[in-house]
């Protein structure tokens, strides 16, 4: 790993532990993800074959770079964060395929209107949905269904295994992974979204 490259795992890792003190129940972990799950998430989204991407809870930006490195030269990323101080480290990322939202993705509806974006081929989400209050679970799975294109993916990588039992009704089962080198070790949930028309029971 390069010099330059050290600084910024290290910088990143103190930006996220900071924004974990700040706000715990917005952010799961103490540490960003490791090079291992990201490269896992990109593979599993797969990005390579996406036109359009859209990153939920994108944090210091380290999924951001995997995804960015993986997508086509002609893809476009769309990253949404709720936090304010890590928008400006990821709209320092150089790349201009790349769009930073600052905003929460209960409106992602409005943001891809927003942002003139019909529909999302993949969306990859590192929001710990387990620590949201149920209506806002709901709300972002349901926005999250409306937003992918027919065959879209959604990739979540995950502490806990909640997500799995609220986005069933909508998705239907999940195909699974663990990926261990990471701290913690997460779970990594994949949809693919079929044709049909489907809400969350109330």
């Amino acid at each position: 790993m390069q010099l330059k490259q050290v600084h910024r795992k290290r910088n990143d890792g103190l930006m996220f532990f900071q924004g974990f003190l700040r706000r715990p129940r917005q952010i799961a972990s103490v540490v960003p993800s490791s090079r291992f799950l990201e490269r896992r998430v990109t593979e599993l989204a797969t990005v390579v074959r996406a036109g359009s991407v859209v990153e939920l809870g994108p944090g210091t930006g380290g999924t951001t770079r995997a995804l960015l490195a993986a997508m086509s030269p002609h893809a476009s990323l769309l990253s949404i964060e709720i936090d304010p101080d890590f928008i400006a480290t990821l709209r320092a990322i150089d790349d201009d395929r790349l769009t930073v939202h600052h905003g929460n993705a209960e409106r992602l509806a409005e943001i891809l209107r927003h942002h003139a974006w019909d529909a999302a081929d993949a969306i990859v989400s590192g929001i710990p949905f387990s620590l949201l209050r149920p209506d806002a679970r709901r709300r972002v799975v349901e926005a999250v269904w409306s937003a992918l294109a027919p065959g879209g993916r959604f990739v979540a990588y995950q502490v806990c295994a909640r997500i799995d039992t609220f986005a069933r009704p909508l998705f239907g089962p999940a195909q699974v992974a663990v990926e261990f080198r990471n701290f913690p070790p997460l779970r990594i949930y994949v949809w693919r979204k079929d044709g049909g028309a489907r809400t969350l029971p109330s």
